[in-house]
């Protein structure tokens, strides 16, 4: 019992788990909240800005009653609103990315949390649940795999090189320094907002002047422990989110007689595509066969996770009823967002395959004036690899000759 502890143990301090799954989360949701402001950049004002119902005022009423953090009740200035939109797209991009994520992490939850603090009554299911993963990703070690910062990392020997980290904490740091004196934070924000930049101080000087002594091994497990806790409460989330939402259905009546989907079929609001939905609302048998089989997935899915095939058969049938909410009812960045959301379940192996493939696929497409490159094997551990789609997670067996020690802390930039 003693030595299965110790191997527990040793497994959440020794290796941030499920590389692949946490970077698949990482690009899902910060390219959907990236697509939504673009999207809604021409409404932006209504949306979020000085233009829209909630008002200013409103908004800082409600603030100041529910704590809630937004940068925008800074200023009322309309060029303030233009920074904080455009810094939101920004970051949502760089982390996307994968460029100095511990930095752009932090910058996408500001940006996430301000926006949307801003103007409450804007948002559905997807936005609340990219305002909580906003939050969870800050806690994870996302950029291992598939970033810029795991590319760095394969070339140079360490992601922290280079002045752009330093140079961009320390703007940060500023900010936070005279938001705090200008008492723009309260007291709880302030302290987080410390101890991220704290934490990120303490790294950098680590990575900086002792690489490989006890200071950099101490601090690489805290780092394991809080991406391994957040990845364990994003499951936690996404089984909570379908569960509560599997037993509400349930409880209500055209859920019970398989009418439910009916109706919104028939709401103009909802039916992107008149003509489809007609066909589909004009079926009774698939209309119940969807309404019943909605419920079925969202009660039995986190019941599922003991068994992996059945798991990965419900995951692969949420993910095809999101697709199909984002075509029927015209609702594409919920989806999204849930698809992001399910991404934490997909298997290692499946993800792999695909990072192979897109590897292939880039190879037979050489930049202008440069040769070919060689396409990357659907085993990592098998050749030599080329700083195409990032360092190998450190759950793999170590890399071919060539490799570059320190790969598996790739996504510790900035």
């Amino acid at each position: 019992m003693v030595d299965r502890l110790r191997r527990a143990l040793a497994q959440v301090s020794g290796r941030a788990l499920g590389p692949y799954q946490s970077a698949v989360v990482r690009i899902g949701f910060a390219g959907t909240w990236l697509f939504f402001l673009l999207r809604e950049f021409p409404h932006r004002q209504e949306l979020y800005g000085p233009d829209g119902p909630w008002s200013w005022q409103l908004a800082g009423r409600l603030v100041s009653g529910n704590h809630a953090f937004t940068v925008l009740l800074w200023s009322a200035s309309g060029w303030w609103f233009e920074l904080v939109y455009g810094l939101a797209a920004a970051a949502s991009a760089l982390l996307a990315l994968g460029w100095r994520t511990r930095a752009t992490s932090v910058l996408f939850m500001v940006g996430v949390l301000s926006l949307q603090n801003r103007s409450v009554f804007m948002g559905d299911g997807g936005d609340n649940v990219i305002h909580l993963m906003a939050v969870y990703l800050v806690l994870t070690r996302c950029a291992q795999v598939w970033s810029l910062d795991a590319r760095r990392a394969r070339l140079r020997g360490t992601a922290a090189a280079g002045p752009a980290g330093p140079a961009l904490w320390g703007v940060l740091g500023a900010v936070l320094a005279w938001a705090a004196s200008a008492g723009k934070l309260s007291d709880g924000w302030t302290a987080v907002f410390a101890a991220l930049w704290a934490g990120a101080a303490l790294w950098w000087l680590a990575e900086r002047y002792e690489p490989q002594g006890e200071r950099r091994a101490a601090l690489d497990v805290l780092a394991n422990l809080l991406h391994n806790a957040g990845m364990l409460v994003i499951m936690a989330e996404v089984c909570l989110i379908y569960a509560t939402a599997g037993w509400y259905k349930i409880q209500g009546s055209r859920w019970q007689d398989g009418t439910a989907l009916y109706y919104p079929l028939r709401l103009d609001y909802f039916t992107p595509w008149p003509g489809l939905s007609a066909m589909l609302a004009g079926s009774g048998v698939a209309v119940m066969l969807l309404t019943y089989g909605t419920v079925v997935v969202q009660v039995a899915f986190p019941f599922t996770l003991f068994n992996r095939r059945v798991k990965n058969v419900l995951l692969a049938v949420m993910m095809l009823e999101h697709a199909g909410i984002a075509l029927l009812l015209g609702l594409p960045f919920f989806s999204l967002a849930m698809i992001a959301a399910d991404a934490v379940f997909l298997p290692t192996g499946l993800l792999v395959w695909v990072g192979a493939r897109v590897a292939a696929l880039r190879a037979r497409v050489p930049l202008r004036g440069a040769p070919p490159r060689p396409a990357l094997s659907p085993f990592p551990w098998a050749a030599p690899r080329i700083p195409a789609l990032g360092a190998p997670p450190p759950d793999l067996p170590p890399a071919a000759p060539g490799g570059t020690p320190g790969a598996s802390n790739a996504g510790e930039a900035g």
